[in-house]
């Protein structure tokens, strides 16, 4: 793990603790071994942290390119960020994403593309379930609670209140399923994914 990615999982982690009262419901069920496609809700700003802590180690992240300039450009690779063009995308960033899980790393992806506006969970992106058809990674669901009310999209106002990750029971994609092909192939394994991710509760 690198020092300085090791360091803000530790603060990160206790300033979650101490001012959200954060909490981890079934860490016995994240699996931290092997290729791991961790897919989330996406609530807040505070979403991949929060993901990140439950688990202890090292884990990458997709974050957006704007954030890679001046200070970000030497702190945000050494968070185990990939930048990802959300104007205009391309494979580069899909590229390395596979090559990560296909060298056993665990990934962070919110697979609904972008931070709900209305707390409900929104449709997930074909995307991930390409990534997902050609790495064959496992994928380990998760859902936030209380991100959105701490720090809601729009808003640069923080609220102290509890948040709570659960974890899922992992999931397995049969060789069909993975022999998926094209938009909708895709579409369909990222459909399966926010399903397991919408029966996660409190």
């Amino acid at each position: 793990m690198k020092t300085i990615y090791w360091f803000c999982n530790h603060l990160w982690h206790k300033c979650f603790i101490a001012f959200f009262s954060y909490r981890v419901i079934g860490k016995e069920k994240l699996v931290t071994d092997g290729p791991v496609v961790i897919a989330s809700n996406h609530e807040s700003f505070l979403d991949p942290p929060l993901v990140g802590v439950a688990y202890g180690k090292s884990v990458y992240y997709l974050a957006r390119k704007t954030l890679f300039k001046g200070f970000g450009a030497w702190l945000y690779p050494r968070l185990n960020s990939i930048p990802v063009d959300q104007e205009r995308p391309d494979m580069t960033s899909l590229k390395t994403i596979i090559k990560l899980l296909k060298q056993g790393n665990q990934v962070v992806i919110f697979p609904e593309g972008a931070r709900t506006l209305d707390g409900e969970l929104q449709e997930g992106q074909p995307g991930t379930g390409l990534i997902v058809a050609k790495t064959k990674a496992v994928v380990q669901p998760v859902r936030i609670f209380g991100a959105r009310q701490a720090l809601p999209r729009g808003s640069s106002k923080m609220n102290f209140c509890p948040i709570t990750l659960v974890g899922g029971d992992p999931i397995t994609f049969s060789p069909e399923e993975l022999k998926a092909k094209g938009k909708e192939g895709y579409q369909k394994i990222s459909d399966r994914i926010m399903a397991e991710i919408a029966k996660l509760e409190l």
